[in-house]
């Protein structure tokens, strides 16, 4: 339930006619540049908050000397029945405010409008003068305007609304001196427009006319071209399966080298807080858990910078609406609208910023939806267990483990696709909001908005989500690590050999030595927590063809799903190298304590399918139990995509065992 805090007593209406303006709320359409804006206004002073018992943010930061802009989402009416008109009204009337900070009316209310769709953007302006707030306009992206040819008088609109117009331009930063002070004296508007819905739309295109002129221009024949390409059926679809295809690939290819340097460091730091605290307990939790938990952590943030940071480069040039606009008609059969694409796509990089990158949704049973189908999406920490399995599947043929691999990517897509149809028509069950958008003006991206944006993700993430993960982590290693045991006899008979031999045989010492500490891990791992729960629970999995070793591995993974591979390497070798060539072959060889082989087709097929469909990360479902609003979403997710997996598991290890028999 929101929550909301109460004026400051003795606070009146009145009190916003005159006096100095210490708080501005920033109002506007989408696609109006009203956040690269407000970003080139605040700086890097600003701060991200979300609202009271929603997923919708707002910046918070100085605008002028001594005044804080709340920067709203973007509207295109107060009076409409959406999350983002109800916060911006709820928020005028001065009903509530961003976390953290104090509910009251604002001081005054900055309009912001696109100076090149002036006369759809003055009808909010025409909402916001009724409120007779005090109030100053924007006229934003004028220098875009004056290339267009398009002529605003300012001083001639100014009159027309009645209070203070100031052209501006947020990417180059032309007129915010101007707009600073006119904010410190802003005033209650002169002038009020029509009450009605029907005069509101007849006095905007008025106000428009009056203001406006395009002179002898012609019309522009380039974005007329270039929407007829993006918007086409076809033609839109294959563009954008090109932009995002060269997108993903910037991605992989940039992000590989800084994530390196990340693995790199976390393992020096490993290794200089492992040589300053003598082996035992408290040197293996800071090693093993604490830094390795962090490293895993934050090994990620280099693919979820590079994301928003192309992302925002493409919204700023006008062209991601334009996408959506095209996938809209493929995607809402399935219930979901064309504003989920671009996450869906993004959570085959990583689910965490997809899940992140669907509060841009705005419909709320649409970005639920999103949120708990999203990851089904085949996601780089699949890449191990998929190179694994299909290699055990397929060994003498690169061909069919290519296109084993291919069928994972489509088999996670159609799971998500008809699990978001399942819950839409169920948990979720509502008429869909038409997508309705703007098609903003093409425009160079502001660089500065792009980067200001990335920090913001980047430090969400590692705040909010990376100290939950660390701490799950850290859970973790303890039961992967508790009980300790006594090493087994043959391991200490191993040892006690190799120093024997070691005088004479350096070689053969070391072998032993290695087999030796093999031997023990095995065992270690065996009578953990973790493995006596893998034994304990391995009836459940029966039916998926796993055994004991199999059943550790998926427990372990739920921390993340690439932890399979290094898990079963230590459990069937006692080594967590999987680089290496004899590990990989120890497993495709390994046994069940019965003497059957570990990895049979059947299994192998049945593990693949698990894999494709389970929630076997931790870390996304901390992400859901934020992004969606509580903890329930994050369990449902959790027990249906386990539940599918289940069943589509055990369900083709009949079919597979059956086929070979």
């Amino acid at each position: 339930m929101t929550t909301v805090s109460a004026p400051p007593p003795g606070h009146t209406k009145d009190d916003d006619a005159t006096g100095s303006v210490a708080r501005v709320a920033l109002i506007g359409n989408p696609n109006v540049g009203k956040t690269t804006l407000f970003n080139r206004l605040a700086g890097v002073r600003h701060k991200t908050a979300n609202f009271p018992g929603t997923t919708q943010e707002a910046h918070l930061g100085p605008i002028a000397p001594g005044v804080t802009g709340i920067d709203l989402p973007g509207v295109y009416g107060l009076g409409l029945s959406t999350s983002e008109s109800e916060i911006a009204r709820a928020v005028l009337s001065g009903d509530l405010a961003p976390v953290g900070e104090h509910a009251s009316v604002p001081d005054a209310v900055l309009i912001v409008l696109d100076a090149m769709n002036l006369s759809r953007n003055l009808r909010l302006a025409g909402e916001v003068l009724r409120t007779g707030a005090r109030v100053v306009v924007a006229l934003n992206m004028i220098d875009a305007a004056r290339r267009r040819g398009l002529h605003l008088d300012a001083a001639r609109l100014s009159d027309l609304l009645g209070c203070a117009v100031v052209p501006v331009s947020g990417r180059t930063g032309e007129g915010l001196g101007d707009l600073r002070s006119e904010l410190a004296r802003a005033n209650a508007p002169t002038r009020t427009p029509p009450a009605d819905e029907s005069g509101l739309e007849r006095w905007a295109d008025e106000v428009f006319a009056a203001g406006a002129s395009s002179g002898e221009t012609a019309p522009d024949r380039l974005t007329d071209r270039l929407d007829r390409a993006f918007t086409h059926p076809i033609m839109g679809v294959l563009t954008f399966a090109a932009v995002m295809t060269g997108l993903f690939y910037v991605i992989f290819r940039l992000a590989a080298h800084p994530m390196d340097w990340i693995d790199a460091i976390f393992a020096w730091a490993g290794g200089a807080i492992g040589s300053m605290i003598p082996p035992g307990l408290i040197h293996d939790l800071l090693v093993d858990g604490v830094v390795a938990g962090v490293g895993a952590t934050v090994i990620f943030l280099p693919q979820i910078c590079l994301l928003f940071f192309l992302m925002s480069l493409l919204e700023g040039t006008g062209y991601l609406a334009r996408a959506a606009f095209v996938i809209d008609r493929l995607l809402r059969p399935f219930g979901l609208s064309g504003h989920a694409f671009v996450p869906l796509l993004s959570g085959h990089a990583c689910a965490l910023p997809g899940i992140m990158a669907a509060r841009a949704i705005p419909d709320r049973r649409d970005r639920l939806a999103t949120i708990l189908s999203l990851p089904f999406m085949s996601c780089t920490a699949r890449i191990p267990v998929y190179v694994l399995l299909t290699g055990l599947l397929f060994p003498e043929s690169p061909a069919m483990q290519a296109v084993a691999f291919t069928g994972c990517y489509v088999f996670g897509v159609l799971a998500g696709l008809f699990s978001s149809l399942i819950a839409r028509r169920t948990i979720l069950k509502g008429k869909s909001r038409p997508m309705a958008l703007e098609l903003p003006s093409y425009r160079l991206p502001d660089l500065r908005s792009a980067l200001l944006t990335t920090r913001d993700r980047g430090w969400i993430f590692l705040r909010k989500a990376g100290t939950v993960i660390v701490v799950i982590s850290m859970v973790l290693w303890w039961v992967g690590e508790f009980p300790r045991t006594a090493p087994p006899e043959q391991a200490v008979e191993m040892r006690a050999q190799a120093e024997d031999i070691a005088p004479t045989d350096e070689a053969r010492a070391k072998e032993l030595s290695d087999e030796a500490d093999a031997v023990e891990s095995r065992h270690a791992a065996a009578h953990s927590f973790m493995g006596r729960l893998g034994t304990a629970i391995q009836p459940v999995f029966a039916p998926t063809g796993a055994d004991r070793q199999l059943t550790v591995g998926i427990l372990a993974s739920f921390a993340a799903r690439e932890v399979f591979v290094t898990t079963m390497a230590v459990q069937v070798v006692g080594m967590d190298d999987t680089e290496d060539e004899g590990v990989l072959s120890a497993l495709a060889n390994a046994e069940r304590d019965d003497g059957t082989p570990v990895f049979n087709p059947a299994t192998s097929w049945a593990m693949l399918v698990y894999f494709v469909l389970a929630m076997q990360c931790l870390p996304t479902l901390v992400v859901t139990a934020r992004e969606a609003g509580g903890w329930k979403w994050a369990g449902l997710q959790l027990g249906w995509m386990t539940a599918v997996a289940y069943g589509f598991a055990a369900a083709t290890y009949l079919a597979v065992s059956a086929l070979g028999a």
